[in-house]
């Protein structure tokens, strides 16, 4: 089956595209029913028939709302890929040690190479170390430099070395802002025998909110990174037809309600619905009222509400986006052209496609709200956080509440806020960290500039923030911080102590730095339950600093509220946020700012030569990268003194065909946990505890509690990262009567570190498994969740339920995912983690298939039940039987 190479006139000229119209006049059947997401599949199937696509692949696309899907797997080729440091740099340390591989088995290392674009942009190192000055981001950029000097001179390496291959380097932004501002192209021309022909943009990336492209109608999400190694070289990312929930919006937001409040909203709303491993498509009368923006910051936020994508098709307002952002017209035009005429942009009176199924939601409903304390789909109205900080923490209302600028606090007497002296202790419930931080929010102009003038009218006022408050800006590009300055609210939000710190993912990572010193002696000496208010998208316990037990997530102008009220007990509906020099209480309803009043900052202040000006030298860096040295060589030189760079142990030894899988005989359970474990449980991102197996692994090595820098930062070394896996400070293992990393050694009963415990199984040769509850895996794309799960030993994972990202990495790594029947849990069947586990039947193993399971008591009964292996694909259990993605797609290119 073939088709013709239609061509397109633009006003950069003419083009070729494969029509989608075609289909039909195949005989083949119309598009028009389909999601404006599975279009684009379908497209991507079409122009690669024959390639890694097939007619099969075809007409199971073109088939979808058909009845049932179909059974099939389709092979979806991205146009390009996205990484960000954190992740990219593991990937980078992958493909080298396969370079090594590949030389010591006779082969050519040069063929290791990416074949898609990617881009990599460096965002996820800076530290909030100094804040609350005007040296803050100059103090912190050196610093991020002097932890970071061998992972940067890794990626320059890499720069040079491998082709398809760019770095932002850092201080650009936030890969997501920089991948929305700049990076993406909606619609992409690429070279080819047949000349230069047109396509939907497309990518993976390897952070989980990569779907943030999604709000510019570029179809994409985020991977893990050893998927996203196989898609570099070449492997389609090969996935079940999912379903695809249309999402209507109606009605507009009311005035002061937030496009923060929106999307928490709406990820309540989703997660009660449940849409793991589908897609979300957004339609409705609605969706002309949203910006861009808007709709980028609900789809970054895809992986909270559990979605693959949370798509927007391309209208005109995606077009004025591009045209705001400073995208040359010719790109324009072409977006335009190719959109329309492939059935691919949406408008008012176009006929709704068919859904799965269909929520709804009236914007004029949605309120102010915060999400917390622990999860992001925790959403509360904010007349009720306090209630919601009480409920999980036990503290009575009683208690002092806010402290106020003119010393005093707030205290509830007879159902009455009054005023009272200021007690000089910290109390619980009081805002030690207020970050305006995260890609989810800081690329929105609406609520940057709102939080703006809001601190301008606090200032005003005469509001100051209390001095335990550890305050920050990070903006998510420098664009961000030229219309804050130019409008003028720059100065009056670092007069709040909202100097901007760096560009890139800090708080919300978990690179939020250490407390002020005082206030985290306080905290510590009296176990207090403090709180940190932040604009980001997650806000899992033990993420954003060991200290702090309550994490809430609000827009930008309501971080800026609570530092300054102080304290999560103020209920900010009702209660003054503080007092003015003469003794009058100020709301929080007194300096909020209109819509009207955020409009004209924007449309005065903001325009698309900003955009050019930031990115017109985007690749170069400053003074301090450009110095950095270039390794020279194919092959990377490995310093087996470094702590942050080491070759990964997973190609030593490998054979040019994969061994037999073996049954699971007699494994030990490494841990026993709860339901919502998330990747941050599984593989922290944030500090280096100095007791924990990572740092004294560090300190063995002579390297000062001050520069451990984070997990994160250390992904590239995997000594460090298998003693940090299930080392969350939080993590709760049912295994001990404590919380953090800890288990207990079977049958010793012997209590330890679980890394400890890990290595003594290792040596008695003695496989583990981990059970589980529901929501295994969910939150950040990591993929040393998985890789340090493998390396610990741990064979399979029986859980009630799965995330999308994290059960394909442990695929990805060789690592069986198991889920419990439908009805069945480890309280159901009484299992207490001190039993001994068989799992028979890998050898002949089906994708999907369902296993028999025994457990065996101490005592010596067995209790046997199913379990079906989430192997969902023949292609993931092919990198299955070959130990992971990485080992099959390396034989591959090994010499025959």
């Amino acid at each position: 089956m073939n088709f013709p190479l239609r061509t397109l006139t633009t006003r950069a000229g003419t083009v070729g595209y494969y029509r989608l119209e075609d289909l039909e006049k195949e005989g083949l059947g119309s598009f028009q029913h389909l999601p404006y997401s599975i279009r684009i599949l379908l497209e991507n199937m079409m122009r690669h028939l024959g390639g890694v696509a097939g007619e099969g692949h075809l007409r199971a696309v073109l088939s979808w709302g058909k009845g049932t899907l179909p059974d099939l797997e389709v092979p979806f080729m991205p146009a390009r890929v996205i990484l960000q440091d954190f992740t990219g740099v593991p990937c980078v340390v992958d493909l080298a040690a396969m370079r090594d591989a590949m030389a010591e088995q006779g082969g050519d290392p040069s063929r290791i190479n990416p074949v898609v674009p990617v881009d990599l942009v460096i965002d996820h190192s800076v530290q909030v170390d100094m804040f609350g000055s005007e040296y803050a981001f100059f103090y912190n950029v050196k610093r991020e430099f002097e932890r970071n000097f061998e992972r940067y001179t890794l990626l320059r390496w890499a720069q040079k070395a491998f082709r398809n291959f760019r770095v932002v380097p850092p201080g650009t932004g936030i890969v997501h802002q920089v991948n929305l501002e700049y990076l993406a192209k909606v619609v992409q021309t690429k070279e080819t025998p047949q000349g230069l022909i047109a396509f939907p943009d497309s990518l993976v990336g390897t952070d989980s909110h990569t779907t943030m492209i999604n709000g510019i109608g570029v179809f994409g999400w985020g991977v893990g990174g050893i998927e996203a190694e196989a898609v570099m070289l070449g492997e389609p990312y090969s996935m079940l037809l999912p379903e695809v929930v249309g999402f209507r919006l109606v009605g507009e937001l009311r005035e002061g309600v937030t496009a923060t409040d929106l999307v928490l909203t709406v990820t309540e709303i989703l997660r009660k619905k449940g849409v793991v491993g589908k897609f979300v498509e957004f339609f409705g009368p609605g969706l002309s009222q949203l910006t861009v923006a808007d709709r980028a910051t609900i789809g970054n936020m895809s992986p909270e509400y559990g979605a693959t994508m949370g798509f927007f098709p391309v209208d005109e307002n995606t077009l004025d986006y591009l045209r705001s952002t400073g995208r040359d017209e010719e790109l324009i035009d072409l977006v335009e052209r190719y959109c329309k005429e492939q059935g691919l942009f949406r408008t008012p009176d176009a006929p709704e496609p068919a859904y799965s199924d269909v929520v709804e939601l009236d914007l004029s409903t949605v309120e102010s709200s915060m999400a917390g304390p622990r999860r992001p789909q925790d959403r509360w109205p904010l007349s009720r956080v306090p209630e919601s900080f009480r409920q999980s923490f036990g503290k009575p209302a009683g208690e002092p509440v806010a402290a106020t600028p003119n010393g005093h606090r707030w205290e509830n007497e007879g159902g009455k806020t009054v005023a009272v002296a200021t007690r000089p202790e910290l109390k619980d419930g009081d805002v030690v960290i207020a970050a305006i931080t995260s890609c989810t929010n800081t690329s929105n102009p609406t609520v940057m500039v709102g939080a703006g003038l809001l601190a301008k009218k606090a200032v005003e006022r005469g509001l100051k923030v209390p001095p335990y408050v550890k305050t920050s800006l990070a903006p998510g590009s420098r664009v961000v911080t030229q219309y804050l300055r130019e409008a003028g609210l720059l100065d009056d939000l670092e007069k709040l102590g909202f100097y901007v710190v760096g560009y890139g993912c800090t708080t919300c990572i978990g690179n939020s730095g250490t407390l002020i010193e005082e206030v985290a002696r306080e905290v510590e000496s009296r176990d207090l339950a403090v709180v940190a208010v932040l604009s980001g998208n997650r806000n899992f316990e033990g993420r954003i600093n060991p200290l702090v037990k309550a994490n809430y997530l609000a827009s930008p102008p309501l971080v800026v509220a609570y530092a300054i009220a102080g304290s999560i007990h103020v209920d900010l509906t009702r209660d003054p946020l503080g007092y003015d020099p003469e003794g009058r209480p100020v709301y929080l309803r007194d300096i909020w700012p209109t819509h009207e009043e955020i409009h004209q900052v924007i449309t005065s202040h903001m325009n698309a030569e900003m955009f050019k000006e930031q990115y017109s030298h985007v690749f170069e860096g400053d003074e301090q990268w450009q110095s950095l040295p270039v390794p020279e060589g194919e092959l990377y030189r490995w310093d087996e003194n470094s702590t942050y760079i080491r070759r990964p142990p997973y190609f030593d030894g490998m054979s040019r065909e994969p061994k037999p899988l073996e049954d699971i005989v007699e494994a030990r359970v490494l841990a026993l946990l709860g339901d919502s474990i998330t990747t941050d449980h599984i593989s922290p991102a944030g500090a280096i505890p100095k007791h924990y197996p990572a740092g004294r692994y560090l300190l063995e090595r002579g390297v000062d509690v001050l520069d451990f820098n984070t997990y994160g930062s250390r992904r590239g070394n995997h000594e460090v990262m298998v003693r940090g896996t299930f080392a969350n400070i939080r993590l709760r293992n049912k295994l001990v009567d404590r919380e953090g990393g800890y288990t207990r050694h079977m049958p010793s009963g012997e209590e330890m570190f679980i890394y400890d415990a890990a290595m003594r199984y290792q040596k008695e040769g003695v496989p583990l498994v981990v059970l589980a509850g529901k929501e295994y895996g969910s939150g950040s794309s990591r993929d040393w969740a998985a890789k340090g799960t493998i390396l610990l030993g741990v064979r399979a994972v029986l859980a009630q339920s799965f995330e999308r990202i994290h059960r394909a990495n442990l695929v990805g790594m060789g690592v069986l995912p198991l889920e419990f029947m439908p009805g069945e849990s480890v309280e159901t069947l009484g299992l207490t983690g001190e039993e001994t586990y068989t799992i028979r039947g890998l050898a002949d193993l089906k994708p999907r298939e369902v296993l028999v399971v025994e457990a065996r008591r101490p005592s010596g009964e067995v209790v046997r039940f199913k379990a079906r292996a989430r192997i969902d694909t023949p292609v993931e259990l092919r990198y299955f039987r070959h130990g992971g993605i990485l080992p099959a797609v390396l034989r591959e290119f090994l010499p025959s």
